[in-house]
């Protein structure tokens, strides 16, 4: 099975990735809580239009390791920017779905649009969920500290 390996964040952390087809590469990022597998239904339909088709598993979900920290919007951009180094892709299409997309943006903000051909934001959550001044309509802090403490007493490990 295929793994990168992003040694650039606190804990070095292996991320599985599928890969198919040739051509332009189109990346896609999954959301919360899923996997690459969520893509299943348009991997084949986007090598069928020629491009090569890269899903992978963000650091926590599917096939990855699940370090233990280490899931801020910067760390997981820089999985992304592991994948493509890696793999030596340029001019790359990446797709974020839901928190996949706060990748995205993330990507931009701390790596630019070096090998980045296009981006696209399916059902996306930028990196402030958080009710804020400038996002009224965002989760108020009472509620998104409300999951954090359930998911960190269901954690398993």
């Amino acid at each position: 099975m295929p793994y990168i390996t992003n040694k650039n964040s606190a804990e070095p952390t292996d991320i599985f990735y599928e890969d198919y087809g040739s051509g332009q590469p189109v990346i896609l990022i999954h959301g919360w809580p899923l996997s690459h597998k969520a893509w299943e239904g348009q991997r084949w339909a986007i090598v069928e239009a020629g491009y090569r088709c890269i899903a992978y598993d963000r650091r926590g979900f599917g096939q990855s390791s699940a370090p233990w920290s280490s899931y801020d919007y910067s760390t997981l951009a820089s999985d992304l920017r592991e994948l493509i180094v890696q793999l030596d892709l340029k001019d790359c299409i990446i797709c974020g779905f839901s928190m996949g997309g706060g990748e995205v943006v993330r990507y931009f903000t701390d790596h630019g649009d070096d090998r980045i051909a296009k981006a696209a934001l399916i059902s996306s959550i930028i990196p402030l969920v958080a009710q804020k001044d400038d996002n009224p309509d965002g989760v108020p802090q009472d509620d998104l500290n409300g999951i954090i403490d359930a998911l960190q007493k269901d954690r398993v490990g």
